[in-house]
């Protein structure tokens, strides 16, 4: 099964009162794709 998944896909910058990160993937296409992931069946 195929499935093409359309959106963004970024780069984001987190900060937070524990820490502070660059370059971390996000994008709604990312987590789009990764829950649609869960739903193949291994090939």
């Amino acid at each position: 099964m195929s499935l093409l998944v359309v959106g963004t896909v970024a780069f984001d910058a987190i900060e937070t009162p524990f820490g502070k990160t660059d370059k971390i993937i996000g994008g709604a296409a990312t987590y789009a794709s990764l829950a649609a992931s869960y739903f193949t069946s291994g090939y």
